[in-house]
């Protein structure tokens, strides 16, 4: 298959699973695009190996795909070629931009750890996890970007940071099919939740004080990314921008379902998509606010911001934004 094809196949498979994030990318100079879609479809076909429902195999034959696939494509990224078509966009898009190979080793080791670890005792350990499953994407899309300082590595980092702790959010259902519990356990015991309550998929007063806290964490997380918003071209914080603003949308969404993750899956309605982007296009970049505090910072890498109430809202949101969760096949 030749480059052109591998790329195209990398679209379309960002088109078909991120829709929110194809919308985004859509803002960037087209020569940058098939870029996004390599680094999106590689973290997928990573992912789906380890998670996907539809896949009948164990936890070894799972185990087994996802080591021989990374062995076979860090193989091929020494060489500087592949015969898979996802590998085969994604190496070249790795050797043009010089994206860091520790990102993608720390990538995989995580995507590795989803196939033992289940249950993450503290925020901390969860952290450890996500800069490998989320921060380091953050941290390979600034080639793309081409930020005009290196400080724009934090908050890239956070931001995605703050992706992945949405997708938890609205995926606990789908998760815990999985076998798995991404809210970590000390804030389960902070708020007199069970794992037998979780399982119950029922939304208790205690679950719906969580999912709060959460939310409210998250939010956070998004704020302080936003510093990174004035530390890149005009194209590439539009593209930005339209991420950020429809992935913490969801979380609206949640809220406005009264935090019923188990029963609907909390989606941005396409309509809404498409007058993000618009807006976005048509609005200055503003110059980067000043950055919260942090109480401390995991290795130098993924700042964790202290927690503190704030204000929620789900202004704008409507109950046929919320789309019934589908039986899984």
């Amino acid at each position: 298959m030749d480059l052109t094809t591998s790329y195209e196949v990398c679209r379309r498979i960002n088109a078909a699973h991120g829709r929110t994030y194809y919308t985004a990318t859509r803002l960037l100079p087209a020569a940058s695009r098939p870029h996004v879609h390599a680094i999106y479809a590689f973290a997928r076909y990573a992912d789906d190996l380890v998670d996907h429902l539809a896949l009948d195999w164990d936890a070894e034959q799972r185990r087994a795909a996802l080591e021989g696939w990374a062995a076979e494509f860090l193989a091929d990224l020494e060489r500087g070629d592949s015969e898979d078509p996802v590998c085969k966009a994604t190496i070249h898009t790795v050797r043009t931009l010089g994206i860091d190979h520790g990102d993608l080793d720390a990538f995989l080791r995580s995507m590795a750890m989803d196939l033992t670890v289940s249950r993450y005792e503290t925020y901390e350990d969860l952290l450890a996890y996500m800069h490998g499953s989320a921060a380091v994407i953050g941290s390979m899309m600034l080639p793309v970007l081409q930020p005009l300082t290196p400080a724009a590595r934090e908050p890239a980092m956070t931001l995605g940071v703050a992706f992945q702790l949405t997708n938890f959010l609205r995926d606990v259902a789908e998760d815990l099919q999985r076998g798995r519990i991404y809210l970590p356990m000390e804030d389960l015991d902070r708020f007199g939740v069970t794992e037998e309550m979780m399982q119950a998929r029922r939304v208790t007063p205690e679950i719906r004080h969580l999912l709060t806290f959460e939310i409210a964490r998250t939010r956070r997380l998004y704020e302080s990314a936003r510093a990174g918003w004035g530390m890149l071209p005009s194209a590439s914080a539009r593209c930005v921008r339209t991420a950020h603003t429809l992935y913490e949308r969801i979380l609206d969404r949640i809220e406005a379902a009264d935090h019923q993750v188990f029963d609907v899956r909390a989606v941005v309605p396409a309509w809404q998509k498409l007058g993000v982007a618009v807006r976005q296009m048509a609005t200055p970049v503003p110059a980067p606010p000043p950055a919260l505090p942090t109480t401390s910072t995991l290795d130098g890498r993924v700042p964790v911001i202290a927690d503190r109430p704030r204000g929620q809202t789900t202004a704008g949101v409507r109950s046929s934004d919320v789309r019934p969760r589908p039986e899984p096949k």
